[in-house]
């Protein structure tokens, strides 16, 4: 599995907003140019977050976005569920192909459903207040 720079990115403006959360409605530009992101690619990003009900926009003066709930109610394995699509780490785990013909005598097929169970269950254990605070516990990583 690999995570690419959209559900990378995604992370990072769900974390900007909810830093930003108390400056009411977002506007794009800002968080484009506050996490190094073209605003065109900025857009498409949102575009999926509003449609799935993550983010609200407002256009207008004083318009932008901002997220619906609280930081502590939107899990990692979500946005990265909604810009990744799904998470499996091998293709007869994925869609359609749950349905390999190989699967009965499959030695590893319990191995591979193992991990995805621990990756699902790990990813929609972290929030994006869990995200907000890794900074200030002196983890300087990016995600």
């Amino acid at each position: 599995m690999l995570i690419s720079t959209k559900g990378r990115y995604a992370l990072r403006v769900m974390v900007d907003m909810a830093e930003h959360r108390s400056e009411g409605y977002l506007p794009l530009k800002e968080v484009a140019r506050r996490q190094e992101i073209s605003e065109k690619y900025l857009e498409s990003i949102i575009k999926v977050l509003v449609q799935n009900d993550l983010l609200v926009g407002l256009r207008g003066k004083g318009g932008g976005y901002r997220l619906v709930r609280d930081p502590e109610e939107y899990t990692v394995g979500a946005i990265l569920r909604l810009t990744e699509g799904e998470l499996a780490p091998v293709a007869c785990l994925s869609g359609d192909r749950k349905n390999c013909h190989r699967v009965s005598e499959c030695r590893t097929l319990p191995m591979w459903k193992r991990l995805d169970e621990i990756v699902n269950e790990y990813l929609d254990s972290v929030t994006i207040a869990d995200l907000m605070n890794t900074m200030q516990s002196g983890d300087n990583y990016v995600i």
